[in-house]
């Protein structure tokens, strides 16, 4: 349920998006992992999706959410959720955002979900990063543009973790040469293309699939980057479907190698998981880079 000092804020929310006025229906919870309270909210102009938390843990969590959501919605490419509005009030951040409503896959939802993500990656702009930060997780993404890919991956994402892990107890100095060793050799993994619009958080519990049977995408770390660090996440926890790695490809060709850049890309939410979730994770780390 909404609480009752929260209830305001969400009409508000909505109102100010539709022009109209609207009363709250009933609401339902909606599973938000460990950040968020997630609800769906009927009221008498629809349903719709609504997550808070705290203000003053997660500052700017859900208007840096809402412009990713937006920069994504504005590709044209993939589906995703439009943004209603988002406020704090009674030291709670809320997002409203529209209501998808799950449906099945379609015959061929892998191959049209590889080759929108590949569409998507094409499109670009001048250097690494993004105008604003960002969260992923609980954790603030840093996005100070730079001119190459692994400057930026190397400063604005592997050093930014590991000084935290390492603030926390859980990386010493022998991992930390590790990464430095690593740092070296990045360029035979990463080959040089412009930026790509990336997800920046692509696993399998930021997609579902709407009620046309097609996938759309949430939860998003938006920013640009190497498109290996979006195909690298979606490997993480299991992977997608084998067609949807073929359609990709056959969209947007990767290098013979992808797959080991892949899991290259994935030190960087590994240590996230590190830092969110604790040491369990270090294992995957170290086997990384002592394989590469």
């Amino acid at each position: 349920m909404l609480p009752e000092n929260l209830n305001s804020l969400f009409i508000e929310i909505l109102e100010d998006h539709l022009g109209e006025p609207i009363t709250i229906q009933r609401t339902s919870s909606l599973g938000g992992g460990s950040i968020n309270h997630a609800l769906r909210i009927s009221t008498s102009k629809g349903s719709w999706f609504a997550k808070y938390n705290s203000a003053s843990r997660y500052p700017g969590m859900f208007a840096t959410e809402a412009r990713g959501l937006e920069i994504l919605r504005q590709a044209g490419e993939i589906s995703v959720p439009a943004v209603a509005g988002f406020g704090e009030k009674h030291g709670q951040s809320m997002l409203v955002l529209e209501y998808i409503e799950s449906g099945m896959e379609l015959g061929n939802f892998w191959q049209n979900f590889g080759s929108s993500l590949a569409r998507l990656h094409r499109h670009t702009q001048v250097g690494f990063g993004l105008d604003h930060n960002n969260y992923i997780g609980s954790l603030e993404q840093y996005n100070d543009p730079a001119p190459n890919w692994i400057d930026f991956f190397v400063n604005m994402r592997l050093q930014v973790q590991l000084r935290l892990a390492r603030d926390k107890g859980m990386a010493d100095s022998t991992l930390t040469g590790q990464f430095e060793r690593m740092y070296k050799v990045l360029h035979d993994f990463f080959p040089t293309e412009p930026p790509s619009l990336i997800h920046g958080d692509l696993w399998s519990g930021n997609y579902m699939t709407n009620n046309r049977g097609e996938a759309c995408i949430v939860d998003p770390a938006v920013y640009y980057g190497h498109r290996l660090m979006d195909i690298g996440m979606s490997r993480l926890f299991g992977g997608f479907s084998h067609s949807f790695y073929d359609a990709y490809h056959q969209t947007y060709p990767m290098e013979n190698n992808w797959q080991q850049a892949a899991e290259v890309a994935n030190l960087y939410p590994l240590l996230v998981h590190v830092n969110l979730f604790g040491a369990g994770y270090l294992g995957s780390v170290k086997s990384i880079l002592k394989r590469f």
